[in-house]
């Protein structure tokens, strides 16, 4: 219900939006002078999905072409990635890149067929969003100091789920700051996790806050801390990880567009430019503030800054954790 709801909203945006507008193209190439295809490492439907068809949109608004969102699914990502990264440097496929696909996959995977930094232009991270720590609220466990006791006195039922290695090593992160032992279970999404969630078959679950807003409002699913720096002003009640005695643990995963290594500079300015501006209009804020997801924006350098500095920090949690993923 909460996926129809947020589906929904972003249509009426759409429609309300679908007037001319001004067209802010590079003045000296042209560009673009032909349709944009955005293509989507997940499912239709998710977080990444939604976040490209709307930015998608607007990009149209403001561009004048047609923005094309099509999804390509399989083998966390790798299979949307090769395909830009392989694809014309012209600006025309751009690629959602999340925090899975650029810095954990290179941490885990050590045959990964592609590079982060060598084979992609990063343009603007869109959007970050924060991780809650959640238990099925049918469990006697109210906080995080509760759940770790929990997990000693009753350490066959310690177990925690979620979607794609990114979940299983943040997941690995927690049991290292805690000193905890959780057996893990992937599933093949965050809605497959909730379920599991639901049904008492996982103990927790660090997950994306969107997916489970509805559980949480309607009291099905307990928060018991949150990843980021500060509480978060629709959960105000929920502790941080830091208060709830979790140091060193404050996360945000984000989104990303990048382009194909080697696409001109004034053609990846004329999309940051035009990502930044997008990611400031109110509407869109409101849309993405609605399912728990903060506007970010930012420029080509900083996106690339942040890929540099998380790869390493990954790459440790990574090792320590021993988590090796073959293809």
């Amino acid at each position: 219900m909460r996926l129809i709801q947020c589906l929904v909203a972003l249509c009426l945006l759409f429609g309300a939006h679908a007037r001319a507008q001004d067209i802010h193209k590079d003045a000296h190439t042209g560009f673009p002078s032909q349709p944009i295809r955005i293509i989507v490492g997940n499912a239709a439907g998710g977080g990444n999905d939604i976040l490209a068809r709307l930015v998608g949109q607007k990009l149209s608004d403001r561009l004048g072409q047609p923005v094309i969102v099509e999804n390509k699914p399989g083998a966390s990502g790798i299979v949307a990635a090769q395909y830009v990264a392989k694809a014309a440097p012209d600006g025309t496929t751009l690629l959602v890149a999340p925090i899975g696909m650029l810095v954990v996959n290179p941490a885990v995977m050590p045959d990964l067929p592609y590079d982060p930094q060598r084979d992609f232009a990063p343009i603007s991270i869109m959007a970050s969003f924060p991780l809650v720590l959640a238990v099925n609220a049918a469990t006697p466990v109210h906080t995080v100091a509760e759940l770790l006791a929990f997990t000693k006195a009753e350490p066959a039922k310690a177990n925690a789920g979620g979607s794609g290695v990114v979940f299983q090593v943040v997941q690995k992160m927690f049991e290292l700051k805690t000193g905890s032992q959780f057996q893990y279970v992937g599933y093949r999404s965050t809605t497959d996790a909730l379920t599991a969630l639901l049904r008492g078959d996982l103990l927790m679950s660090l997950s994306d806050i969107g997916p489970i807003a509805g559980s949480l409002k309607d009291g099905r699913v307990r928060a018991l801390a949150v990843t980021s720096g500060n509480r978060l002003p629709a959960w105000p009640q929920v502790p941080t990880m830091t208060e709830a005695g979790v140091t060193d643990m404050e996360i945000s995963f984000w989104s990303g567009l990048v382009a194909p290594a080697g696409t001109p500079p004034a053609v990846v300015k004329t999309l940051q430019d035009n990502v930044m501006a997008v990611m400031q209009m109110p509407d869109v804020r409101s849309a993405l503030e609605a399912i728990n997801v903060v506007p970010v924006g930012s420029t080509a350098d900083e996106f690339a800054a942040r890929v540099a500095r998380e790869l390493p920090m990954w790459s440790d949690v990574a090792r320590s954790a021993h988590i090796r993923v073959e293809q």
